[in-house]
């Protein structure tokens, strides 16, 4: 019986006193209250608990307002800490991007590795290569120029052009890709060097300092006289406003401009004038130098009073008067700013911009943009469509100065139907700017029903047509 008693007691695990445990929950409490640690402990563990409380407060705060997201952050002020750190940030992310990227001699010796490693199309003439060439071409790149051209050399690159029954691609659509992706990438480093607040939007004094800074650069440009330049920029910023801005927010999307027409046909003026031994200056493109002189010389010679805003009646005598008074009335109604004033207390007048926007409508009548400006000047009664009164009421003008310029008589109501066989509307009762844009011929209908030398041109289009051929045919005989 002692033996047993024995044997368990030697076999039951011997705790500790209770008396020895107060150590341990005397020390939690000690560290607990933060007494006795270090000054970085002791930040430490306020910093953190500053962090869990904001954070439980924006749970509470986001729960309270339900699934919406926030859509609005005010922005730093201008002298903040975050602002400073946001540009600083925004400089050195726009300095390495620059940095990797492929400068003029790059380019050159790429076009001559590309011409010495490939092989020509017996066929054609065509200069091509394989995926072995471009994977060989890929390595001497990247020995001469460095790694900063190997992402051009992928094999999704390759698979992006168009290939022969050899495999081969033309080496001359690859390095334009190049060409193109390098001064596009070069073009969005300098537009957001110049936006200030980093939101990828461009406002018209920035938009005008880009154009100004790339001027140096366009060879068509390189004449242009100092006191003409300020003129230019607002000039050529104007159609990226109007093709690029159709909710006339009064800022430019910096993605949206670098992949509209206008940047494209703004770097055509790189090409050398004919002078110059290169190619002649293009007539109809808005960035030429002698375009943007000959509106400004328009908008001048129509300010008869030079007070810097045109009248309705200084605008009537636009394009030698053939403009009809009830669209000029519709121009000035719908895009002409209410409540200004001009000079003197007359009623509201045209400003230059607004002068721009109206040039440029009627020179673009095909493009959504130009159409859609116009469409508003067509619909009398804002109601989003057009009426066979509304047609009537706008032929009206046209077919007056018709027979005042001497040509024969002709009936409203056949020009109206002809106009609704063009469009073929979806609702046979009215036309919309979808119906216009849809059947292609909008800028015809447009200038049919404002312009009598449009409606000259619809009229006698067969003549036209003959006289362009024959012109076009006279030098292959000669």
């Amino acid at each position: 019986m002692d033996a047993n008693e024995g044997t368990k007691e030697a076999v039951a695990p011997k705790g500790p006193p209770p008396s020895s445990m107060l150590w341990v929950e005397q020390l939690r409490k000690y560290v607990g209250s933060g007494e006795g640690l270090g000054s970085e402990a002791v930040t430490e563990m306020e910093t953190k608990r500053i962090l869990l409380e904001a954070y439980k407060e924006r749970q509470q705060k986001a729960a309270a307002a339900g699934a919406i997201p926030s859509f609005y952050r005010k922005k730093p002020s201008e002298n903040s800490a975050g602002m400073k750190v946001q540009r600083l940030a925004k400089f050195r992310f726009l300095k390495k991007q620059a940095e990797v990227l492929l400068n003029a001699d790059d380019l050159d010796t790429m076009w001559v590795l590309l011409r010495e490693n490939c092989s020509v199309d017996e066929a054609s003439g065509t200069e091509k290569m394989n995926y072995e060439d471009f994977c060989h071409i890929a390595t001497l790149c990247t020995e001469q120029i460095g790694p900063k051209c190997r992402k051009f050399f992928s094999a999704c690159n390759f698979l992006k052009f168009e290939k022969d029954d050899f495999g081969r691609i033309a080496i001359l659509p690859f390095y334009l890709y190049v060409m193109r992706t390098v001064s596009l990438t070069q073009a969005r480093i300098d537009m957001s060097e110049l936006d200030e607040d980093g939101d990828g939007f461009l406002q018209p004094q920035e938009m005008e300092a880009y154009i100004r800074g790339l001027i140096p650069n366009l060879a068509q440009l390189r004449s242009i006289p100092p006191p003409f330049l300020s003129m230019y920029s607002r000039i050529a910023a104007r159609k990226f406003y109007f093709f690029c801005d159709p909710l006339r927010r009064g800022k430019l999307c910096i993605k949206k401009v670098l992949l509209s027409n206008c940047l494209a046909e703004l770097m055509e003026l790189h090409q050398e004038t004919e002078e110059e031994g290169g190619e002649p200056e293009p007539a109809d493109n808005w960035f030429s130098l002698s375009s943007a002189q000959r509106i400004c010389d328009t908008f001048l010679g129509l300010d008869k009073d030079m007070n810097g805003t045109l009248s309705k009646e200084e605008l009537q005598a636009y394009a030698d008067g053939t403009l009809t008074d009830i669209f000029i009335e519709r121009v000035f109604d719908e895009h002409v700013r209410r409540g200004g004033r001009g000079s003197g207390g007359k009623a509201r007048e045209m400003d230059f911009e607004s002068f721009l926007d109206f040039v440029l409508a009627l020179e673009n009548r095909e493009t959504p943009e130009g159409l859609t400006y116009l469409f508003k000047c067509l619909d009398l009664q804002n109601r989003g469509f057009l009426t066979t009164v509304d047609v009537h009421t706008l032929f009206r003008d046209v077919h007056q100065k018709w027979i005042e310029g001497g040509n024969y008589d002709l009936c409203i109501e056949d020009v109206r139907d002809e106009i609704w066989d063009m469009v073929k509307p979806t609702d046979p009762l009215r036309i919309t700017l979808a119906d216009l844009l849809a059947c292609r011929q909008g800028g015809t209908i447009a200038s049919m029903l404002t312009d009598v030398r449009g409606f000259w041109a619809h009229d006698n289009r067969e003549n036209l047509l003959q006289d362009e051929e024959e012109a076009a045919e006279a030098p292959e005989e000669e």
